[in-house]
């Protein structure tokens, strides 16, 4: 018999005579085997129903997902950010100051090319160049573009098309040109390759933009080749594009094919690609921001995978934590989509080398035109956004009194378009508004300076500075209050 099976027999404590059976040895220590659970009191607990053990089991399971993939999108973040931008892991777990937060003002120069295409003729020409400027305090920004044909002054190479700066120094020459011409401090730069930006729209899911072509018909680009998925054609209208679609809309500028096919949407060709970049460019922002893709490990995994490929950049680690902060704060609203060419400061110009290319309206090499626009973009001063025209002109009989109130005027702000010698007899102060009221910070800044007599038609004077907002007639009397410091 076997020994686990056998039956135990020992005497009855009352009576000796008497035996009691006791269960078989194996099946009491299969019983005690049995955990007992026990609740505060030591009472045995109802043992778990099958229902509640499959949701016990479910929500266990449910819990390693996310751990594990919360382990997974951690390390491909700090695997993507460490490889795009300079520091290590430490610089994730704090956050610093982005430089020009302290005054206000983040610039930042993207700039995308076709290194990643290696049959791509030219492929190192920066031919998407935009500078993104964030106002930190009103939580604003805009996105210019720079003309890949801005004909400029490259130090130590001499004049040639900006989109061929970075082959010549990288993307620390292409910084130091854009913020001398531009008058803009370049905080940080980022070096996009095309594949980045594919790829990046198909991580997220796709992009939605809203297509508003002049042409009824939408958008059509037969330089798109059949490998791209081309020829591109695009209705008007609110729509999904997928990576390889943005990226056609991205490189079309409807010019002529070889074989002289000509697409139609893109009237102003380069202007319009860059318009649209902007738009995407803003599109791909808000989605990368939406709870679609933070909260999905894959998408984000992916997302990660394309910066940490694709993607150079002077931030530091910890400054991107603070730039993804700054960045959800910002409601896509309130970022403008800016061209040079809506405030005609650019025009088309022939290099010496027979190139056509584009300059200043005011010359080759005069930016001044364009940083005044720049200056008027980032200032938070009202004169300097109004960006009115004023004329001084002097009817006092003080010799230099016009040319010393011009200077005065420029010190703070105004933007003085002349000044000389009033024709005629003016007892006071008087200031012409041609704005008829439109420029009110500009007038009210005016008559504290040079008293309350203000006028809105002089057909003498507007006759002879057609293009002045303000003309400001400096009396032999100056009104009393006013100032002419």
């Amino acid at each position: 018999m076997d020994d686990n099976n056998a039956m135990k027999i020992t005497p009855d404590a009352s009576d000796p005579e008497v035996l009691t059976v006791v269960e078989p040895i194996g099946a009491v220590r299969r019983r005690r085997s049995r955990r007992v659970r026990l609740d505060r009191k030591g009472n045995p607990k109802k043992p778990w129903s099958l229902k509640k053990r499959v949701i016990v089991w479910s929500l266990s399971a449910i819990a390693a997902v996310l751990v594990i993939s919360a382990a997974w999108v951690g390390w491909k973040f700090i695997e993507a950010t460490t490889k795009a931008a300079h520091g290590n892991i430490l610089g994730l777990l704090s956050t610093t100051k982005l430089r020009g937060e302290d005054q206000g003002r983040v610039n930042i120069l993207l700039a995308g090319n076709s290194a990643d295409d290696p049959n791509h003729g030219g492929a190192l020409l920066t031919d998407s160049i935009m500078i993104i400027s964030i106002d930190t305090k009103n939580n604003t920004a805009f996105a210019l573009s720079v003309p890949r044909d801005l004909w400029v002054k490259v130090p130590g190479y001499g004049y040639e098309k900006i989109n061929a700066v970075y082959p010549q120094g990288g993307m620390g020459l292409l910084e130091q040109v854009v913020g001398q011409d531009f008058g803009l401090t370049m905080d940080y730069y980022g070096l996009i390759d095309y594949t980045a930006f594919k790829q990046a729209v198909d991580a997220v899911g796709g992009i939605t933009v809203t297509i508003k072509s002049s042409d009824p018909r939408g958008i059509y680009d037969p330089n798109i080749s059949k490998a791209d998925q081309g020829p591109l054609i695009l209705k008007n209208g609110t729509q999904v594009l997928d990576g390889q679609t943005a990226l056609n809309l991205a490189r079309a500028r409807n010019d002529p094919t070889p074989t002289g096919l000509v697409g139609y949407g893109l009237p102003n060709g380069d202007f319009d690609r860059t318009a649209n970049q902007r738009m995407m460019l803003v599109a791909l922002k808000d989605k990368i921001l939406s709870s679609g893709v933070i909260a999905n490990p894959v998408k984000l995994g992916q997302l990660l995978d394309v910066l940490g490929n694709n993607v150079k950049t002077n931030f530091n680690t910890n400054e991107l934590r603070r730039l993804y902060t700054i960045a959800k704060g910002i409601n896509s609203s309130n970022i403008q989509s800016l061209s040079l060419t809506t405030k005609n400061l650019i025009m088309n110009y022939q290099a010496p080398d027979g190139e056509s290319a584009l300059v200043p309206t005011a010359g080759v090499g005069d930016f001044s035109q364009i940083q005044l626009y720049i200056k008027q973009l980032t200032s938070n001063d009202p004169i300097v956004k109004e960006a009115a025209k004023v004329v001084v002109l002097n009817a006092s009989g003080v010799s230099g009194l016009a040319k010393t109130n011009a200077t005065n005027l420029t010190a703070a702000n105004y933007d003085v378009v002349g000044f000389g010698n009033a024709i005629g007899t003016y007892l006071s102060n008087e200031i012409v508004d041609t704005t008829n009221g439109g420029k009110p910070a500009t007038l009210a800044a005016l008559k504290q300076r040079y008293g309350s007599n203000v006028v809105t038609s002089s057909p003498s004077l507007t006759a002879l500075y057609p293009s002045a907002d303000f003309i400001v007639v400096l009396g032999s009397q100056p009104a009393t209050g006013s100032s002419t410091k």
